[in-house]
């Protein structure tokens, strides 16, 4: 039994809310919160993030969001495809780039997309509301992989899961209605993309999995509840909401935090 199994529970649901709602694993907000609240050391606390995300912890959300027509299998599975081809070349690059530099870069660029999400111009009334279009639910297979291939890569440089780059791209680039850029990104990130670091920390004794099993617990519901949430929501707030949650990301990129 690990140390502070309630509050362990409780992170999960927190991160798996926020999971359910914005499509992303989950990681970007347990290993500080681990780090910050849980005086976990960074390594532990990732491989401690890692190890509960590897299991089918989205599943629940992942079954909401398919039961509303929000998910497309085959889209999803193109992504996570190339999640994992991503991955592979991700870690293969950490010693050869400079990453203070690639995380300014991709802060800057979650600042960016959080401006875009937001709209503020729009909510204060300072710009005309934008035309309604059909929803897009599908791309090419080219594309899909593209994605899937850029999320793989940032999420094995900076340990945060692909879902942070997923849905900003489906939506801003490939204009999905937002509800289900988050069903597609929970879809694809529901295979063990992440089994192999898992094998490779637990093996050198970082990874407690007592301690991730009470994190995936929490995560396992958490994210059904952020799924319901964020399906009765108007695709317009959860954009605007998933704005925010972008902005405090980009900046503890950008910071350093």
């Amino acid at each position: 039994m690990p140390e502070f199994p309630v509050a362990l529970l409780l992170l999960g649901i927190a991160a798996g809310i926020l999971s359910g709602m914005f499509g992303i694993g989950g990681g970007v907000v347990i290993v500080p919160v681990l780090v910050a609240l849980f005086s976990f050391e960074l390594r532990p606390a990732i491989a401690t993030s890692l190890g509960a995300l590897m299991m089918p912890v989205a599943l629940l959300a992942v079954i909401t969001y398919y039961r509303a027509g929000l998910l497309n299998v085959k889209t999803s599975a193109l992504v996570a495809v190339g999640l994992i081809i991503g991955g592979v070349f991700g870690a293969q690059l950490q010693d050869a780039l400079s990453l203070d530099n690639l995380k300014a870069l991709y802060g800057a660029f979650l600042l960016y997309a959080a401006w875009r999400f937001i709209e503020p111009r729009k909510w204060l009334k300072l710009a005309p509301p934008s035309v309604l279009q059909d929803p897009v639910t599908d791309a090419a297979w080219y594309l899909l992989l593209t994605v899937g291939l850029g999320a793989g890569v940032v999420s094995a440089l900076f340990g945060v899961g692909g879902g942070i780059v997923i849905v900003p791209v489906l939506v801003g680039l490939l204009h999905f209605d937002q509800k289900i850029a988050v069903g597609t990104s929970l879809g694809a990130l529901l295979p063990p993309t992440t089994i192999g670091a898992v094998i490779n920390d637990y093996n050198q004794g970082v990874l407690d999995v007592a301690t991730s099993a009470f994190v995936a617990l929490g995560l396992l519901f958490g994210a059904l509840i952020g799924a319901r949430i964020a399906i009765k929501l108007p695709s317009a707030t959860v954009k605007r909401l998933y704005g925010i949650f972008l902005l405090f990301v980009g900046l503890r990129f950008l910071l350093g935090l």
